[in-house]
């Protein structure tokens, strides 16, 4: 639909009987007038002049197993190596004897053609007092909450009747806070379950293994998970951190990366097959981050899997987003290795896409349909959107991207594809990108930007004088990063200012104004351990008990949740507000609800009046909702310590007369404003 053309559908579907001719209706939001005397912004909305459809998928988030994101993370297992998988295989466990306890333990590697766990802990408990013990210290400590259920289970098999097991939860001060026991295992492996509550809060918990008896006792697959996981699931995921997730209300998720869908080689790339199905039949793979940064080496980071693409795919479900999966295209790291595989020999990852949008959405009656019914999901998942690589660049790209999307366009024409501009936003690599996809008529092309504030702020303008008509945007990573020498708190957290969030949310402003060009936008890294990261700034931190949402967050949760599906004119004195007087400003209509939504954000230090001027609209009611998001100090930031030290404020106002309206210095705002008539909206 061209701009005229939605112009009318919209005039016609907002059923305009009356023009208001050289009419304004100005809201009035009664705050304390400054003592500054300032010059005030006039803004111009006219609802007669829709400028753009806004996808549905417009605000998402972005999920990569980065800085413990996955495992020790999102993933709710509180047992680190359960299986004994690490090349270290006893990394993460100590042995400990009680009572003189005479005992050995061997790692026995049964490894077999196909089999994906190769070890298991065989026990030799010698007759005599005491105990032998495996003690697991978890992701930096294990945390458990007072009066919460955890459930234990172990893979076992014994060949002594007197072989029994003890679970027991330990405290930093040797004191236990919860308890279990075992007291018959049979010959046969069998996985045995216990539940058991925790009598105090710590963070720093260890899980202690007890055996007692004598006689040889095998044993895998250790597992502590706490009971209440995010929809109760026994493999789920940690619930607060899920359920901040879903607080994004974000149009679509993308997964599981990032640059470990490359691996630093192509032996070590994320291939989805090998994460779905039973978790003891998941493999262990190396964290590509594990040893990216010297600085910042994690030697136990490792994927389980645990969290693979049956449960990414759940969880876009639970969430209402739409899946958007990340595919290797026959390239590893182009940073690390500069692996590709010979493209005589890239039928198998095209294969592996394929069979993907048959996993998502083929009937129970396909190969791959049948599978995802088995595992307990009958209907499709609705995968409309796939990913190419990750942050590939070069004519190496260009040649593997145009064979995947042959074939997966030829049968799935349905399924749009995105493809990658590379790890910059500018330069020859960009530009040979760009124009490359764009001459293959690529349909969302995906460009990333970490940059200092002030590039952010200079590129609110940057998708203005982009071409409409072709391949669409999709800014699936961005992030300012504050430097160094700009920020000295020791805080980890301490990088995700409020200054950081509202150059983010100015640039966002440019985004939906050129929601025409941009149809989807994810901040990336999504979530950080205060004690396990490699990268920062974060969407959000944790540690073993608890998570903080940074001032990004909340900047992304006031644009996803305050959308609009049409984009209005918004201009000051016939132009984009786009930094003039330090103000940022976008609006749109919510069909759905019947709202005009403004988002407006101050960069300036200082207050600025703003009138707000609106013409073409049907009559607005009386009490409109202003969003609020402001700190006097450019450098304040959200701690664990410290979570509600930036955060968002709502509150209802009434309107008055025509009057100006003032907006703090540093701050992100939404007004939302009801018309009378939400049935003059097409909902549709």
């Amino acid at each position: 639909m061209n701009l005229k053309e939605l112009n009318m559908h919209y005039k016609s579907s907002l059923e305009f009987s009356i023009k208001l001719s050289g009419s304004l209706i100005c809201l009035a939001l009664l705050f304390v007038q400054s003592a500054r005397s300032q010059n005030s912004v006039n803004i111009d909305i006219d609802t007669n002049k829709p400028i753009a459809h806004v996808s549905k998928e417009m605000w998402g988030i972005f999920f990569e197993d980065i800085n413990f994101a996955a495992d020790g993370g999102l993933y709710a297992e509180l047992v680190k190596n359960r299986s004994f998988e690490f090349p270290m295989p006893l990394m993460g466990w100590k042995q400990l004897k009680t009572g003189g306890k005479q005992a050995s333990l061997l790692i026995v590697n049964h490894q077999k053609a196909g089999s994906s766990h190769a070890r298991h802990a065989a026990i030799d408990l010698i007759e005599g007092p005491g105990s032998f013990v495996l003690s697991n210290e978890g992701f930096r400590g294990i945390g458990l909450e007072k009066d919460k259920q955890y459930r234990f289970s172990i893979a076992a098999c014994s060949f002594s009747d007197s072989v029994k097991i003890r679970i027991e939860a330990e405290d930093p001060k040797n004191e236990i806070v919860g308890s279990a026991k075992i007291d018959k295992l049979t010959s046969d492996w069998q996985t045995y379950t216990v539940i058991f509550k925790c009598k105090e809060t710590t963070a720093k918990a260890r899980l202690n293994v007890i055996f007692e008896g004598k006689g040889k006792v095998e044993v895998d697959m250790i597992s502590l998970f706490p009971r209440e996981t995010w929809k109760n699931r026994e493999n789920g995921l940690r619930a607060d951190l899920a359920q901040k997730l879903a607080d994004l209300h974000p149009g679509f998720m993308r997964f599981p990366g990032g640059c470990i869908v490359e691996g630093r080689e192509l032996l070590n790339r994320y291939q989805w097959k090998k994460t779905i199905g039973p978790t003891d039949g998941r493999e262990l793979l190396l964290n590509r981050w594990n040893v990216e940064f010297a600085k910042r080496s994690a030697p136990d980071y490792y994927q389980s899997f645990g969290l693979g693409f049956f449960e990414y795919f759940q969880f876009c479900e639970d969430i209402g987003a739409s899946p958007l999966p990340i595919l290797n295209c026959g390239m590893a790291c182009q940073y690390n290795s500069a692996e590709v595989v010979s493209l005589d020999q890239l039928d198998p990852y095209i294969q592996d896409a394929l069979d993907l949008i048959d996993f998502a959405n083929g009937p129970q009656t396909s190969k791959w349909g049948a599978l995802r019914a088995q595992l307990g999901h009958p209907k499709p998942f609705n995968l409309r959107l796939l990913g190419i690589g990750n942050e590939q660049w070069g004519e190496q790209y260009i040649e593997r991207f145009k064979l995947f999307a042959a074939v997966l366009k030829s049968k799935y024409p349905e399924v749009k594809l995105i493809s990658s501009a590379g790890p910059s936003p500018n330069g020859t690599m960009f530009d040979l990108l760009n124009k490359k996809l764009r001459e293959e008529k690529a349909e969302l092309i995906d460009e990333h930007y970490y940059r200092d504030p002030e590039w952010f702020l200079k590129n609110v303008n940057r998708y203005d004088t982009y071409e409409r008509k072709d391949s669409k945007v999709f800014a699936g990573e961005y992030a300012v990063h504050i430097p160094d020498n700009m920020q000295k708190d020791t805080h980890a957290e301490s990088h995700n200012t409020i200054w950081s969030a509202l150059c983010e949310a100015a640039f966002m402003t440019g985004l939906e104004r050129n929601a025409d060009v941009v149809q989807m936008a994810s901040y990336a890294p999504l979530l950080a351990s205060i004690e396990a990261w490699q990268w920062r700034p974060d969407l959000i931190w944790f540690d073993n008990l608890h998570s903080v949402a940074t001032p990004n967050y909340y900047v992304q949760q006031m644009f996803a949740v305050n959308k609009g599906d049409v984009v209005l004119s918004t201009l000051s004195k016939g132009k984009p507000l786009a930094g003039q007087d330090s103000i940022y400003a976008t609006s749109s209509i919510d069909t759905v609800k019947g709202n005009i939504i403004v988002k407006l954000i101050n960069t300036s230090l200082n207050a600025r009046t703003v009138n707000l001027n609106l013409s073409g609209s049907n009559q607005l009611k009386d009490m409109i909702t202003w969003i609020e998001l402001s700190d006097k100090d450019k450098s304040a930031f959200n701690s664990l310590d410290n979570p509600q030290a930036v955060k968002p404020e709502m509150k209802t106002i009434k309107l008055g007369k025509r009057k100006t309206f003032e907006l703090k210095g540093l701050s992100a705002n939404v007004l939302v404003l009801p018309l009378s008539k939400k049935s003059n909206f097409n909902k549709n």
